[in-house]
């Protein structure tokens, strides 16, 4: 076969959350080799998650069929059935439930991100205000806490690594826990010489790359930036100039910080105080050129809120937003001086109803962007503010994501209907009513995105080759539905092409000027905002407020007393869950490439600590907490914080389709008993859970 015969696709990978642009040579109407779009990232670099998306495409054990449960739930007993049936069946138990509670008895949960149109315009059409997605597990306190000071969400900026001189991260395993062009900027600035500070409650692969390593007691971060506040407060050491423009609040921090001294935090963290001061005096002399990174979710503690919030107050201290090597705004098409993608949002009437997690009404500080998946079934069970009857889970887990699973499936078993829409089987496909498979990003084109960002572009996820399975994609599975719920006039396209050209009808793009390259540009260069008088703060004061206005008229206050993290109770440690370059969670474990690269995880522990215990390396161990218990082997080694225990989350399936990854490992979640519920930021507290681990 010659090299011309090969054909180029480009598009989106959805291996991870991550979403890099790939490109895909067809050979034959067969994947023959997935690399990075090297248009944008530079090169053909792409992770082992993305390269292996060639075997799940051909993956005998994925979904391949529409399923209707026969069987109790978890039993793991289908009927394989047509579409139209699965569909019909589907609408009539949808329409049932409408019918008699209304539409607000439907909730969506899905993985969120950029291609969450489509979702979020069928469960609007059906008379819901009740979208989320996974970020009570992720990063709901990093979007609210920004949020609250700034205006804006976690996402609406982004990290200028190219050409920062000084960054902070915490526990943000940035060359492990990967997005590959985040970890090429990440090393091409560390070849440049940027330095960066890396704290964490274990050593990593980052950690080895820092020019300073913190080794820091689990939960002590939010102490230690009270003492990088009051370090630089007291030595005048921040951007005075852009503090006094556009900081507000900066005499009620000085108030705040004022105890909390570098010796005080040594105590706190174990971080000896001349090296908390060293790190406030270095991020000063590289200012703006700064990122304080608020981390991929490090502490998950009660405090959470505050603690992400104190990062994002550095990094205004610094003066680090829309400056050159700190936190750029993303931009969109009207920033460019495009008129936007029509959206199909447009078209359907909002839904002036209190939603069932209580964002907005009961919890007015918390963005309904991304609501609060936790609290799905105590609203099932309670039926407040109304009956939950109906659950669509769109390419989402919460059963393998969200701490203590048990609580949660309790909650879901009193559902009228579980419909999962998925590619692969999970925990939460093992329980559902109705299983549609979605055909692989590698099958399937699905509307455009705008990637918003400093230089904004309208990128696309292009078919590749045909679905090998009875699978479908979702902008065809979401208009049958509507279609059979009367709905159908909300989404008027027979095609995906009509549905693009729909979405481009005021933009002077054609969808072949975006398959090209996977992506056309909407600026020449990158868009930036006057730092004297064009910044774009979304609070009433229009500025940056360290005492937040939505706080305090909720009742909240901005600077609450500082409360010490607990210590784990005698022989008892603290269970902290991470990733790497591997795997994306469950998702990925069964992956035939993946799972012989990594198929279990180990539990880190302490050298001293599993000495005491009698444990030694490879030794198999209990994990247990309330009378639940895993069994995983220990990695013994110095390079962890004694008081904690570390693993790879997403192990221990419990899915026997899934034959490579079932039994393997420990499945974390379920320790993380009594964990499932609401902080102050809208995350759960994963990190306040406390095993007893002995050997076996």
């Amino acid at each position: 076969m010659s090299e011309s015969s090969v054909k180029k696709v480009y598009s989106v990978c959805t291996m991870c959350t991550v979403r890099c642009p790939i490109e895909v040579e067809v050979e034959s109407g067969a994947v023959k080799h997935i690399w990075g779009n090297p248009h944008i990232l530079g090169g053909r670099y792409l992770c082992p998650r993305g390269a292996a998306g060639k075997v799940f495409q051909n993956d005998s054990e994925r979904l391949q069929h529409p399923m209707i449960r026969t069987g109790d739930r978890g039993s793991g007993k289908w009927r394989k059935v047509s579409w139209e049936e699965a569909l019909d069946y589907t609408a009539d138990k949808l329409k049932s439930i409408i019918e008699k509670y209304g539409g607000e008895s439907l909730v969506l949960g899905d993985r969120g991100g950029p291609f969450t149109e489509m979702q979020k315009a069928f469960i609007r059409a059906l008379g819901s205000p009740n979208y989320f997605n996974h970020h009570a597990s992720c990063s709901n306190s990093v979007h609210n806490a920004h949020n609250v000071l700034t205006g804006h969400r976690r996402n609406t900026v982004a990290y200028d690594y190219k050409n920062c001189n000084y960054i902070v991260l915490y526990g943000r395993n940035i060359l492990e826990s990967i997005g590959t062009k985040e970890a090429k900027d990440f090393i091409d600035a560390l070849e440049r010489g940027m330095k960066f500070t890396h704290v964490d409650v274990r050593w990593n692969y980052t950690a080895a790359k820092a020019h300073r390593f913190l080794l820091i007691r689990p939960g002590g971060d939010y102490a230690l930036n009270l003492a990088l506040l009051n370090v630089i407060i007291r030595g005048g050491l921040y951007d005075k100039e852009f503090v006094e423009r556009w900081v507000t609040g900066m005499a009620e921090l000085t108030r705040f910080v004022e105890p909390y001294t570098p010796e005080w935090a040594e105590q706190e963290t174990g971080i000896p105080a001349k090296q908390i001061i060293a790190v406030a005096h270095e991020a000063a002399e590289a200012k703006p050129s700064v990122i304080f990174h608020p981390g991929w979710m490090a502490a998950w503690t009660s405090q959470d809120f505050y603690f992400r919030r104190s990062v994002y107050i550095l990094q205004a201290l610094m003066g680090g937003y829309e400056a050159k090597g700190g936190l750029l705004f993303s931009k969109g098409e009207a920033d460019a001086g495009h008129k936007p993608l029509k959206s199909l949002m447009d078209g359907i009437p909002k839904v002036d109803k209190k939603r069932f997690d209580g964002v907005g009404w009961k919890y007015k500080h918390l963005s309904a962007d991304y609501g609060c998946a936790q609290m799905l079934p105590y609203a099932i069970m309670n039926e407040d503010p109304y009956p939950v009857k109906g659950f669509i889970c769109y390419r989402y887990d919460p059963l393998s994501s969200l701490p203590d699973p048990d609580a949660f499936l309790e909650g879901i078993k009193k559902l009228d209907l579980l419909l999962t829409i998925d590619v692969n089987y999970s925990h939460t496909v093992w329980v559902s009513d109705v299983v549609l498979p979605e055909s692989t990003y590698l099958e399937r084109t699905d509307p455009l995105i705008c990637k918003k960002g400093p230089k904004p572009a309208l990128w696309i996820r292009k078919q590749a080759v045909e679905p090998r399975y009875d699978s479908k994609p979702k902008w065809w599975i979401f208009k049958e539905l509507a279609k059979r719920l009367g709905v159908g006039k909300y989404f008027p396209y027979k095609t995906i092409e009509e549905l693009i050209a729909y979405q481009l009808k005021d933009m002077d793009f054609t969808q072949e000027d975006i398959e090209r390259k996977g992506y056309v540009d909407l600026s020449k260069g990158q868009i930036l905002w006057d730092r004297k008088d064009g910044l774009k703060f979304k609070t009433p004061s229009k500025k940056i407020e360290l005492v937040s206005s939505m706080l305090e008229e909720n009742g909240i206050p901005s600077f609450p007393p500082y409360e010490s993290p607990a210590k784990p109770p005698e022989g008892h440690f603290r269970l902290i869950t991470g990733k790497i370059a591997v795997h994306t969670q469950g998702t990925s474990l069964n992956n035939l490439y993946l799972n012989e690269v990594q198929s279990e995880n180990t539990l880190w522990i302490n050298s001293i600590e599993a000495q005491k215990l009698g444990i030694a390396d490879g030794d198999m161990v209990e994990v247990s907490v309330e009378g639940v218990a895993q069994t995983v082997r220990a990695s013994v080694t110095p390079f962890i914080h004694p008081e904690v225990v570390y693993t790879l989350h997403g192990y221990g399936r419990e899915v026997p389709a899934q034959t490579r990854a079932y039994k393997k490992g420990m499945r974390d979640n379920t320790l993380m008993k009594g964990l499932l519920t609401m902080t102050i930021g809208g995350n759960c507290p994963i990190t306040e859970c406390f095993v007893r681990v002995k050997k076996l």
